[in-house]
Protein backbone atom coordinates (compact mmCIF):
# COMPACT_ATOMS: atom_id res chain seq x y z
CA UNK A 1 0.00 0.00 0.00
CA UNK A 2 2.58 2.22 0.79
CA UNK A 3 4.29 1.64 -2.53
CA UNK A 4 1.08 2.59 -4.11
CA UNK A 5 1.12 5.55 -2.51
CA UNK A 6 4.66 6.58 -2.84
CA UNK A 7 4.34 6.01 -7.20
CA UNK A 8 0.64 7.75 -6.77
CA UNK A 9 2.92 11.21 -5.60
CA UNK A 10 5.48 10.77 -7.31
CA UNK A 11 2.94 10.79 -11.01
CA UNK A 12 1.34 13.89 -9.11
CA UNK A 13 4.80 15.50 -9.06
CA UNK A 14 5.74 14.85 -12.65
CA UNK A 15 2.08 16.44 -13.86
CA UNK A 16 3.19 19.18 -11.86
CA UNK A 17 6.36 19.83 -13.12
CA UNK A 18 4.93 19.05 -16.42
CA UNK A 19 2.06 21.49 -16.15
CA UNK A 20 5.00 24.02 -15.00
CA UNK A 21 6.93 23.68 -18.12
CA UNK A 22 3.95 24.02 -20.45
CA UNK A 23 2.76 27.21 -18.14
CA UNK A 24 6.03 29.16 -18.26
CA UNK A 25 6.78 28.25 -21.45
CA UNK A 26 3.28 29.62 -22.72
CA UNK A 27 3.88 32.73 -20.69
CA UNK A 28 7.36 33.19 -22.50
CA UNK A 29 5.45 32.96 -25.62
CA UNK A 30 3.47 35.48 -24.62
CA UNK A 31 6.18 37.58 -23.30
CA UNK A 32 8.21 37.61 -26.69
CA UNK A 33 5.16 38.53 -28.55
CA UNK A 34 4.04 41.54 -26.77
CA UNK A 35 7.77 42.64 -26.54
CA UNK A 36 7.77 41.98 -30.62
CA UNK A 37 4.76 44.42 -30.88
CA UNK A 38 6.24 46.49 -28.51
CA UNK A 39 9.31 47.40 -30.68
CA UNK A 40 9.12 51.10 -31.22
CA UNK A 41 9.31 51.96 -35.17
CA UNK A 42 11.97 54.14 -36.29
CA UNK A 43 11.35 57.22 -36.21
CA UNK A 44 13.72 60.14 -37.54
CA UNK A 45 14.08 63.75 -37.00
CA UNK A 46 16.31 65.18 -38.81
CA UNK A 47 19.51 63.85 -41.47
CA UNK A 48 22.45 65.64 -41.82
CA UNK A 49 23.84 65.43 -45.25
CA UNK A 50 27.43 65.07 -46.61
CA UNK A 51 28.58 65.67 -50.27
CA UNK A 52 31.24 65.16 -52.55
CA UNK A 53 30.38 66.58 -55.65
CA UNK A 54 32.07 67.32 -59.32
CA UNK A 55 32.84 70.64 -60.37
CA UNK A 56 32.36 71.67 -56.66
CA UNK A 57 34.13 72.90 -53.70
CA UNK A 58 31.97 70.16 -52.15
CA UNK A 59 34.47 67.32 -50.73
CA UNK A 60 32.69 65.42 -47.67
CA UNK A 61 30.89 68.77 -46.84
CA UNK A 62 28.17 68.92 -44.64
CA UNK A 63 25.79 70.98 -46.80
CA UNK A 64 22.39 70.98 -44.59
CA UNK A 65 20.37 69.48 -41.70
CA UNK A 66 17.08 68.42 -43.01
CA UNK A 67 14.01 67.84 -40.97
CA UNK A 68 11.84 64.86 -41.72
CA UNK A 69 7.83 65.12 -41.78
CA UNK A 70 4.73 62.91 -41.89
CA UNK A 71 5.01 61.42 -45.89
CA UNK A 72 2.00 59.80 -48.13
CA UNK A 73 2.07 56.86 -49.83
CA UNK A 74 4.82 58.23 -52.67
CA UNK A 75 4.21 58.11 -56.42
CA UNK A 76 5.86 56.09 -59.13
CA UNK A 77 6.95 59.63 -60.97
CA UNK A 78 8.40 60.61 -58.21
CA UNK A 79 12.60 59.98 -57.04
CA UNK A 80 12.61 58.27 -54.05
CA UNK A 81 14.63 56.15 -51.90
CA UNK A 82 12.97 53.93 -49.04
CA UNK A 83 15.29 52.70 -46.12
CA UNK A 84 14.24 50.16 -43.26
CA UNK A 85 16.29 49.92 -40.59
CA UNK A 86 14.26 46.29 -38.96
CA UNK A 87 15.82 44.30 -42.02
CA UNK A 88 19.91 43.92 -41.17
CA UNK A 89 22.17 41.87 -43.13
CA UNK A 90 25.89 41.78 -42.80
CA UNK A 91 28.30 42.97 -39.71
CA UNK A 92 30.93 45.70 -41.08
CA UNK A 93 34.21 44.92 -39.78
CA UNK A 94 35.48 48.16 -41.25
CA UNK A 95 37.42 49.98 -44.41
CA UNK A 96 40.87 50.95 -44.93
CA UNK A 97 43.93 50.32 -47.38
CA UNK A 98 47.26 48.63 -47.18
CA UNK A 99 50.43 49.75 -45.63
CA UNK A 100 52.89 48.91 -47.75
CA UNK A 101 56.19 49.14 -48.10
CA UNK A 102 55.97 51.72 -50.81
CA UNK A 103 53.82 53.61 -48.41
CA UNK A 104 56.23 53.48 -45.94
CA UNK A 105 59.39 54.61 -47.79
CA UNK A 106 57.36 57.51 -49.22
CA UNK A 107 55.76 58.58 -45.89
CA UNK A 108 59.44 58.54 -43.93
CA UNK A 109 60.37 61.11 -47.26
CA UNK A 110 57.79 63.71 -46.26
CA UNK A 111 58.93 66.00 -43.95
CA UNK A 112 57.21 65.16 -39.53
CA UNK A 113 54.41 67.65 -39.50
CA UNK A 114 53.62 66.24 -43.27
CA UNK A 115 53.46 62.58 -41.87
CA UNK A 116 51.20 63.53 -38.97
CA UNK A 117 49.17 65.48 -41.90
CA UNK A 118 48.68 61.77 -43.87
CA UNK A 119 48.34 59.68 -40.45
CA UNK A 120 45.36 62.25 -39.20
CA UNK A 121 43.93 62.25 -42.64
CA UNK A 122 43.27 58.66 -42.63
CA UNK A 123 43.01 57.46 -39.17
CA UNK A 124 41.68 60.40 -37.04
CA UNK A 125 37.35 60.04 -36.66
CA UNK A 126 37.08 64.03 -36.41
CA UNK A 127 39.60 65.63 -39.05
CA UNK A 128 40.21 62.37 -41.17
CA UNK A 129 38.50 59.46 -42.72
CA UNK A 130 38.88 57.35 -39.59
CA UNK A 131 39.75 53.88 -41.68
CA UNK A 132 40.08 51.23 -39.07
CA UNK A 133 40.84 48.39 -41.55
CA UNK A 134 44.60 47.77 -42.84
CA UNK A 135 46.45 45.02 -44.67
CA UNK A 136 50.50 44.66 -45.42
CA UNK A 137 52.55 42.88 -47.26
CA UNK A 138 54.70 39.21 -46.24
CA UNK A 139 57.64 40.00 -47.51
CA UNK A 140 58.36 41.86 -50.96
CA UNK A 141 56.02 43.11 -53.05
CA UNK A 142 55.66 44.93 -56.91
CA UNK A 143 55.54 47.83 -53.98
CA UNK A 144 58.93 47.23 -52.82
CA UNK A 145 61.88 49.16 -53.77
CA UNK A 146 63.82 45.68 -54.05
CA UNK A 147 62.70 41.60 -53.58
CA UNK A 148 63.40 40.41 -50.05
CA UNK A 149 62.53 37.56 -47.78
CA UNK A 150 62.98 36.55 -43.89
CA UNK A 151 65.26 33.46 -44.56
CA UNK A 152 68.57 32.95 -45.72
CA UNK A 153 68.65 30.13 -48.42
CA UNK A 154 67.49 26.55 -47.56
CA UNK A 155 67.06 27.65 -44.21
CA UNK A 156 64.15 24.54 -43.59
CA UNK A 157 64.28 24.95 -39.93
CA UNK A 158 63.98 29.31 -40.25
CA UNK A 159 66.27 30.00 -37.46
CA UNK A 160 67.42 32.76 -39.89
CA UNK A 161 63.80 33.90 -39.75
CA UNK A 162 64.19 38.13 -39.00
CA UNK A 163 61.66 41.15 -39.81
CA UNK A 164 64.77 43.56 -39.97
CA UNK A 165 64.01 45.02 -43.19
CA UNK A 166 60.70 46.28 -42.04
CA UNK A 167 61.79 47.68 -39.24
CA UNK A 168 63.16 51.01 -40.60
CA UNK A 169 59.95 52.15 -42.60
CA UNK A 170 56.92 49.62 -42.59
CA UNK A 171 56.95 48.64 -38.93
CA UNK A 172 57.28 51.98 -37.56
CA UNK A 173 55.03 53.20 -40.09
CA UNK A 174 51.90 50.73 -39.44
CA UNK A 175 52.78 51.36 -35.14
CA UNK A 176 51.60 55.10 -35.98
CA UNK A 177 48.57 54.44 -37.65
CA UNK A 178 48.05 51.78 -34.45
CA UNK A 179 48.81 54.53 -32.52
CA UNK A 180 46.34 56.98 -34.12
CA UNK A 181 43.48 54.26 -33.85
CA UNK A 182 44.14 53.56 -29.91
CA UNK A 183 45.32 50.52 -30.81
CA UNK A 184 42.04 49.64 -32.52
CA UNK A 185 43.23 49.08 -36.55
CA UNK A 186 42.38 45.66 -37.91
CA UNK A 187 45.43 44.67 -39.89
CA UNK A 188 45.62 41.39 -42.18
CA UNK A 189 48.65 40.21 -43.77
CA UNK A 190 48.91 38.68 -47.40
CA UNK A 191 52.19 36.90 -49.09
CA UNK A 192 53.21 37.35 -52.60
CA UNK A 193 55.43 34.84 -52.67
CA UNK A 194 57.90 32.00 -50.77
CA UNK A 195 61.26 32.56 -51.21
CA UNK A 196 63.02 31.68 -54.40
CA UNK A 197 64.51 28.32 -53.14
CA UNK A 198 60.90 26.69 -51.82
CA UNK A 199 59.22 27.16 -55.69
CA UNK A 200 59.84 25.18 -58.48
CA UNK A 201 60.99 28.28 -60.95
CA UNK A 202 63.44 29.33 -57.90
CA UNK A 203 62.10 32.65 -58.53
CA UNK A 204 60.32 34.51 -56.10
CA UNK A 205 58.74 36.21 -59.52
CA UNK A 206 57.11 35.21 -62.64
CA UNK A 207 54.61 32.76 -60.99
CA UNK A 208 55.99 29.42 -60.63
CA UNK A 209 54.47 26.89 -57.30
CA UNK A 210 55.27 26.34 -53.96
CA UNK A 211 57.13 22.96 -53.96
CA UNK A 212 55.95 19.92 -51.94
CA UNK A 213 58.78 19.35 -49.61
CA UNK A 214 58.33 22.85 -48.43
CA UNK A 215 55.09 23.56 -47.74
CA UNK A 216 55.48 22.67 -44.24
CA UNK A 217 58.03 25.23 -43.72
CA UNK A 218 56.52 27.73 -45.62
CA UNK A 219 53.32 27.28 -43.01
CA UNK A 220 55.88 27.85 -40.21
CA UNK A 221 56.61 31.15 -41.73
CA UNK A 222 53.17 32.91 -41.93
CA UNK A 223 53.39 32.11 -37.88
CA UNK A 224 57.14 33.44 -37.33
CA UNK A 225 56.29 36.29 -39.23
CA UNK A 226 52.90 36.99 -36.82
CA UNK A 227 54.91 36.31 -33.69
CA UNK A 228 57.78 38.96 -35.06
CA UNK A 229 55.36 41.43 -35.69
CA UNK A 230 53.68 41.04 -33.11
CA UNK A 231 56.32 40.91 -30.82
CA UNK A 232 57.12 44.55 -32.37
CA UNK A 233 53.63 45.77 -31.00
CA UNK A 234 51.37 44.65 -34.12
CA UNK A 235 48.72 42.82 -33.78
CA UNK A 236 47.82 40.38 -36.09
CA UNK A 237 44.35 40.18 -36.94
CA UNK A 238 44.05 37.99 -39.95
CA UNK A 239 45.82 36.27 -42.79
CA UNK A 240 44.96 35.47 -46.41
CA UNK A 241 46.48 32.53 -47.82
CA UNK A 242 48.23 33.68 -50.90
CA UNK A 243 47.69 37.33 -53.12
CA UNK A 244 46.45 36.65 -56.72
CA UNK A 245 46.85 32.47 -56.65
CA UNK A 246 46.18 32.48 -60.30
CA UNK A 247 48.58 35.46 -61.64
CA UNK A 248 51.59 34.69 -63.01
CA UNK A 249 53.20 38.51 -62.72
CA UNK A 250 56.77 39.76 -63.74
CA UNK A 251 56.74 40.44 -59.61
CA UNK A 252 56.56 38.51 -56.95
CA UNK A 253 53.94 36.13 -57.09
CA UNK A 254 52.52 32.27 -57.02
CA UNK A 255 50.42 29.69 -58.26
CA UNK A 256 47.85 28.05 -56.65
CA UNK A 257 45.00 25.85 -58.24
CA UNK A 258 41.80 25.74 -56.23
CA UNK A 259 42.89 22.21 -55.40
CA UNK A 260 46.37 23.20 -54.61
CA UNK A 261 45.00 25.96 -52.30
CA UNK A 262 42.28 23.78 -50.58
CA UNK A 263 44.65 21.20 -49.55
CA UNK A 264 47.49 23.81 -48.44
CA UNK A 265 44.90 25.26 -45.88
CA UNK A 266 43.82 21.74 -44.87
CA UNK A 267 47.23 20.16 -44.31
CA UNK A 268 49.66 22.77 -43.52
CA UNK A 269 48.56 26.33 -42.63
CA UNK A 270 45.23 25.32 -41.19
CA UNK A 271 46.94 22.93 -38.46
CA UNK A 272 50.54 24.98 -38.20
CA UNK A 273 47.75 28.12 -37.18
CA UNK A 274 45.89 26.11 -35.00
CA UNK A 275 48.60 24.29 -33.54
CA UNK A 276 51.00 27.63 -32.67
CA UNK A 277 47.49 28.81 -30.57
CA UNK A 278 46.62 31.22 -33.57
CA UNK A 279 43.06 29.52 -34.47
CA UNK A 280 41.59 33.24 -33.66
CA UNK A 281 43.58 34.85 -36.26
CA UNK A 282 40.94 35.29 -39.44
CA UNK A 283 42.23 32.98 -42.31
CA UNK A 284 41.21 34.22 -45.90
CA UNK A 285 41.36 31.98 -49.38
CA UNK A 286 41.26 33.51 -52.27
CA UNK A 287 42.51 37.09 -52.26
CA UNK A 288 42.01 37.43 -56.17
CA UNK A 289 39.20 38.28 -58.81
CA UNK A 290 35.69 38.47 -58.63
CA UNK A 291 35.41 36.69 -61.74
CA UNK A 292 36.69 33.22 -60.20
CA UNK A 293 35.36 33.90 -56.80
CA UNK A 294 32.66 31.17 -56.71
CA UNK A 295 34.51 28.24 -58.29
CA UNK A 296 37.65 28.97 -55.63
CA UNK A 297 34.87 29.68 -52.58
CA UNK A 298 32.91 26.56 -53.72
CA UNK A 299 35.79 23.82 -54.02
CA UNK A 300 37.69 25.23 -50.71
CA UNK A 301 34.63 25.42 -48.67
CA UNK A 302 32.82 22.39 -49.75
CA UNK A 303 36.29 20.20 -48.30
CA UNK A 304 35.01 19.77 -44.67
CA UNK A 305 38.92 19.43 -43.57
CA UNK A 306 39.41 22.64 -45.41
CA UNK A 307 36.14 25.04 -44.61
CA UNK A 308 36.91 24.40 -40.88
CA UNK A 309 39.86 26.68 -40.57
CA UNK A 310 38.80 29.51 -43.25
CA UNK A 311 37.10 32.22 -42.15
CA UNK A 312 35.70 34.32 -45.10
CA UNK A 313 37.19 34.91 -48.74
CA UNK A 314 39.00 38.11 -50.13
CA UNK A 315 38.76 38.99 -53.89
CA UNK A 316 39.77 41.85 -55.88
CA UNK A 317 38.58 43.72 -58.83
CA UNK A 318 40.93 43.66 -61.77
CA UNK A 319 38.44 41.32 -63.57
CA UNK A 320 36.40 44.99 -63.71
CA UNK A 321 39.21 47.19 -65.93
CA UNK A 322 36.67 47.07 -68.65
CA UNK A 323 34.31 48.32 -66.40
CA UNK A 324 32.09 44.69 -65.76
CA UNK A 325 32.71 44.43 -62.36
CA UNK A 326 31.08 41.22 -61.45
CA UNK A 327 29.11 41.91 -58.34
CA UNK A 328 26.65 38.86 -58.74
CA UNK A 329 29.67 36.22 -58.48
CA UNK A 330 30.59 37.88 -54.58
CA UNK A 331 26.58 37.22 -53.82
CA UNK A 332 26.23 34.06 -55.17
CA UNK A 333 28.92 33.29 -52.51
CA UNK A 334 27.43 34.82 -49.25
CA UNK A 335 24.07 32.90 -50.69
CA UNK A 336 25.96 29.62 -50.78
CA UNK A 337 27.87 29.89 -47.84
CA UNK A 338 26.21 32.17 -45.33
CA UNK A 339 28.23 31.02 -42.22
CA UNK A 340 31.47 32.36 -44.04
CA UNK A 341 32.57 36.10 -44.59
CA UNK A 342 33.69 37.51 -48.04
CA UNK A 343 35.41 41.26 -48.53
CA UNK A 344 37.21 43.31 -50.68
CA UNK A 345 40.79 42.84 -50.29
CA UNK A 346 42.70 44.90 -52.80
CA UNK A 347 41.92 47.24 -55.64
CA UNK A 348 43.49 50.54 -57.28
CA UNK A 349 43.02 52.65 -60.24
CA UNK A 350 45.79 50.99 -62.28
CA UNK A 351 48.89 52.52 -64.58
CA UNK A 352 49.25 56.38 -62.63
CA UNK A 353 49.15 59.04 -65.34
CA UNK A 354 49.75 62.83 -63.81
CA UNK A 355 47.78 64.33 -66.18
CA UNK A 356 44.81 62.05 -64.93
CA UNK A 357 45.77 62.40 -61.00
CA UNK A 358 42.17 64.77 -61.01
CA UNK A 359 39.96 62.68 -63.25
CA UNK A 360 36.31 62.04 -61.84
CA UNK A 361 36.12 58.53 -62.95
CA UNK A 362 38.74 57.40 -60.30
CA UNK A 363 36.40 58.11 -57.24
CA UNK A 364 33.38 56.94 -59.26
CA UNK A 365 34.95 53.85 -59.92
CA UNK A 366 35.72 53.55 -55.78
CA UNK A 367 32.50 54.56 -54.77
CA UNK A 368 30.42 52.34 -57.38
CA UNK A 369 32.22 49.38 -55.96
CA UNK A 370 32.50 49.94 -52.74
CA UNK A 371 28.14 50.39 -52.68
CA UNK A 372 27.73 47.11 -54.46
CA UNK A 373 30.45 44.95 -52.76
CA UNK A 374 28.88 46.37 -49.70
CA UNK A 375 24.96 45.01 -50.98
CA UNK A 376 26.89 41.80 -52.51
CA UNK A 377 28.06 41.07 -48.71
CA UNK A 378 30.82 42.30 -47.81
CA UNK A 379 32.38 42.97 -44.27
CA UNK A 380 34.95 44.77 -44.86
CA UNK A 381 36.77 46.89 -47.81
CA UNK A 382 40.12 47.52 -48.53
CA UNK A 383 41.74 49.65 -50.72
CA UNK A 384 45.53 48.63 -52.16
CA UNK A 385 48.57 51.53 -51.35
CA UNK A 386 47.76 53.77 -48.28
CA UNK A 387 50.23 56.36 -49.99
CA UNK A 388 52.50 56.59 -53.17
CA UNK A 389 55.25 58.76 -54.06
CA UNK A 390 54.48 62.16 -57.16
CA UNK A 391 55.12 58.89 -59.48
CA UNK A 392 53.20 56.60 -58.42
CA UNK A 393 55.76 54.63 -56.87
CA UNK A 394 58.11 53.56 -55.77
CA UNK A 395 57.51 49.85 -57.34
CA UNK A 396 60.85 47.37 -58.03
CA UNK A 397 59.12 46.54 -61.82
CA UNK A 398 57.63 49.97 -62.95
CA UNK A 399 54.56 48.87 -61.84
CA UNK A 400 53.22 52.71 -61.05
CA UNK A 401 49.46 53.01 -59.44
CA UNK A 402 47.18 56.33 -58.30
CA UNK A 403 46.74 56.15 -54.38
CA UNK A 404 43.71 58.16 -52.60
CA UNK A 405 46.69 60.27 -51.64
CA UNK A 406 50.33 61.12 -53.10
CA UNK A 407 53.01 62.97 -52.02
CA UNK A 408 55.43 64.74 -53.75
CA UNK A 409 58.44 63.83 -52.11
CA UNK A 410 60.57 66.62 -53.85
CA UNK A 411 57.94 69.99 -52.88
CA UNK A 412 57.11 68.13 -49.58
CA UNK A 413 53.76 68.48 -50.73
CA UNK A 414 50.40 66.25 -50.84
CA UNK A 415 47.34 65.80 -53.53
CA UNK A 416 44.50 64.16 -52.17
CA UNK A 417 42.63 62.90 -55.26
CA UNK A 418 38.66 62.42 -55.08
CA UNK A 419 39.11 58.86 -54.46
CA UNK A 420 39.86 59.67 -51.11
CA UNK A 421 36.48 61.66 -50.46
CA UNK A 422 34.86 58.94 -51.87
CA UNK A 423 36.32 56.40 -49.87
CA UNK A 424 35.54 58.99 -47.15
CA UNK A 425 31.72 59.55 -47.52
CA UNK A 426 31.89 55.50 -46.56
CA UNK A 427 34.93 54.84 -43.93
CA UNK A 428 34.33 57.92 -41.93
CA UNK A 429 30.16 57.22 -41.09
CA UNK A 430 29.83 53.68 -41.33
CA UNK A 431 31.61 52.43 -37.79
CA UNK A 432 32.96 48.84 -37.26
CA UNK A 433 29.82 46.85 -36.07
CA UNK A 434 27.61 48.36 -38.52
CA UNK A 435 25.07 45.82 -39.97
CA UNK A 436 23.68 46.93 -43.57
CA UNK A 437 20.06 47.75 -43.54
CA UNK A 438 17.84 47.85 -46.55
CA UNK A 439 18.24 50.72 -49.24
CA UNK A 440 15.54 50.69 -52.03
CA UNK A 441 15.83 53.18 -54.53
CA UNK A 442 13.07 53.67 -57.41
CA UNK A 443 15.54 55.00 -59.86
CA UNK A 444 18.21 53.51 -61.22
CA UNK A 445 20.56 56.27 -61.21
CA UNK A 446 20.08 57.33 -58.10
CA UNK A 447 22.36 53.97 -55.99
CA UNK A 448 22.20 53.43 -52.52
CA UNK A 449 22.93 51.34 -49.77
CA UNK A 450 22.11 51.88 -45.74
CA UNK A 451 24.16 50.51 -42.32
CA UNK A 452 23.08 51.22 -38.98
CA UNK A 453 25.84 51.97 -36.69
CA UNK A 454 26.14 49.92 -33.19
CA UNK A 455 25.23 53.76 -31.49
CA UNK A 456 21.68 53.42 -33.47
CA UNK A 457 22.51 55.93 -36.08
CA UNK A 458 21.73 55.71 -40.06
CA UNK A 459 24.05 55.77 -42.50
CA UNK A 460 22.48 56.14 -46.33
CA UNK A 461 24.88 56.34 -49.18
CA UNK A 462 23.49 57.98 -52.32
CA UNK A 463 25.71 57.79 -55.64
CA UNK A 464 24.52 59.32 -58.91
CA UNK A 465 27.36 58.69 -61.42
CA UNK A 466 25.31 61.10 -63.94
CA UNK A 467 25.65 64.20 -65.45
CA UNK A 468 21.56 65.24 -64.44
CA UNK A 469 20.68 66.66 -60.93
CA UNK A 470 17.63 64.74 -59.38
CA UNK A 471 15.33 65.77 -56.63
CA UNK A 472 14.02 63.25 -54.04
CA UNK A 473 12.72 61.67 -50.88
CA UNK A 474 14.41 59.79 -48.46
CA UNK A 475 11.75 57.74 -46.34
CA UNK A 476 11.70 55.91 -43.90
CA UNK A 477 8.84 54.19 -42.08
CA UNK A 478 5.90 56.96 -42.28
CA UNK A 479 8.56 60.40 -42.11
CA UNK A 480 10.31 61.80 -45.27
CA UNK A 481 12.58 64.71 -45.70
CA UNK A 482 13.79 66.60 -49.24
CA UNK A 483 17.24 66.42 -50.81
CA UNK A 484 18.59 66.97 -54.07
CA UNK A 485 21.69 64.74 -55.54
CA UNK A 486 24.00 66.93 -57.67
CA UNK A 487 25.64 65.27 -60.91
CA UNK A 488 28.58 62.99 -60.22
CA UNK A 489 28.19 63.20 -56.31
CA UNK A 490 28.06 60.97 -53.92
CA UNK A 491 26.22 61.72 -50.65
CA UNK A 492 26.07 60.33 -46.96
CA UNK A 493 22.49 61.04 -45.17
CA UNK A 494 23.39 60.93 -40.90
CA UNK A 495 20.34 60.18 -39.14
CA UNK A 496 21.84 60.07 -35.29
CA UNK A 497 19.93 58.17 -32.52
CA UNK A 498 19.57 60.92 -30.28
CA UNK A 499 17.90 63.66 -32.30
Amino acid sequence: MKNIIKNTYKRMIKLLFAALIFLTGCENYVSTAEKTTQIKTFKPKTVTVFVTAKDTDLLIKNTEKLKFQSSKQPLGSQPFIFVDPEKTFQTIEGIGAALTDASAETFYKMPKNIQQKIITSYFDSIKGIDYNFARTNMASCDFSSESYNYVEEKDIQLKTFNVKHDEKYRIPFIKKAIKEKNGKLKLFISPWSPPAWMKDNNSILHGGKLLDQYKQCWANYFVKFIREYENHGIPIWGLSVQNEPMASQSWESCIYTAKEECDFIKTYLGPTLWKNGMKDKKLIAWDHNRDMVYQRACTILRDPDAEKYVWGIGYHWYEGVTGNMQFENVKLVTEAFPKKKVLFTEGCAERFDSTRIHAWTLGEKYGYSMLNDFKSGAVAWTDWNILLDETGGPNHVGNLCFAPVHANTKTGKLIYTNIYYYIGQFSKFIKAGAKRIIASSNRINLETTAFINPNGSIVTIVLNRTENKYKYQLIINDKATSLESLPHSIMTLVINPKQ
